[in-house]
């Protein structure tokens, strides 16, 4: 039974996806046949399935592969064809270096490549999965793609995907680059600094509150909240920017964080880390 048949021009590694594709279905007792034939510089692949073996969640597994290859394809022409221009023309204040690693890390996730890890790595795959599915039922309902064709005539609807995953991916990076600028500047306040107290305690409880003591088990947020409370822009301020404040001011020798597992925040807790970095110390 013919499953699909498949056209392109030029030089893909098409085939031999497939030809990984016929060994994995074979590996699991499903069997299908590939012909392939060129007229006048296009491509023609045919996929066969055993009608012993056909049926509907069989036909959708392989289209969906299929699909995956095309979509690997799409994303080499566009970043061949459009991507360079999309981001001089969208984010020409980014340097060179900066480019180059953006680049890198939309490489990354658009190839799936990287783990998930966050927001922005879910954002960008449920992106990814509606160009795959939308190739996948374009298959489906035609039983015949002509990847070129496709690619041509489909595009736009592609790159307002792709547009959206790299507008997201850059997002993040530059929320991080403020981020990291940030603490290089808090990192410079305390540096600066004198030390008003050696050691400070830093005990989270396990309703994920937290209690600050000296070496001497006195309790000092009170100080660190009436040091604050002089700053006429202090009104609703949290604890933890209370904390953070107050460690900064103080630039303790040596902050030692309790119970690190029962924070609620780990952001807070890896705040202090990134600025004071070696004198905290970890107690659990």
């Amino acid at each position: 039974m013919l499953l699909m048949k498949v056209a392109y021009e030029g030089e893909q590694n098409f085939i031999e996806d497939i030809q990984e594709l016929r060994a994995l279905l074979k590996s699991k007792g499903v069997i299908i046949g590939i012909s392939e034939s060129i007229e006048s510089y296009t491509h023609f692949i045919k996929i066969f399935c055993n009608d012993d073996n056909y049926n509907e969640n069989i036909k959708s597994k392989i289209c969906l592969y299929v699909s995956n290859i095309i979509y690997k394809i799409v994303i080499d022409a566009f970043r061949k064809k459009e991507m360079l221009e999309y981001l001089t023309e969208n984010y020409f204040f980014l340097r060179h270096d900066e480019m180059i690693e953006i680049d890198k890390k939309i490489n990354k996730i658009l190839l799936n490549k990287e783990k998930v890890k966050n927001e922005t790595n879910i954002y960008c795959l449920n992106r990814i999965n509606n160009i795959i599915e939308s190739i996948k039922e374009f298959i489906i309902e035609n039983n015949f793609i002509n990847i070129t064709g496709f690619i041509t005539f489909r595009m736009k609807f592609l790159v307002q995907n792709i547009e959206n995953i790299i507008d997201k991916i850059i997002e993040e990076y530059m929320v991080e680059k403020e981020y990291n600028e940030f603490i290089k500047l808090l990192k410079y306040f305390v540096d600066i600094q004198e030390c008003k107290i050696n050691e400070i305690n830093l005990i989270v409880q396990g309703d994920g509150a937290y209690e600050l003591k000296d070496d001497g088990g006195k309790d000092i947020f009170k100080v660190f909240l009436t040091e604050l409370s002089s700053n006429p822009d202090s009104t609703g301020i949290n604890m933890e920017d209370i904390i953070i404040s107050g460690l900064i001011t103080n630039a303790p020798k040596k902050i030692k964080i309790f119970n690190e597992k029962e924070c609620l925040n780990k952001e807070f807790l890896q705040t202090i880390k990134s600025v004071f970095g070696q004198r905290v110390e970890i107690c659990n």
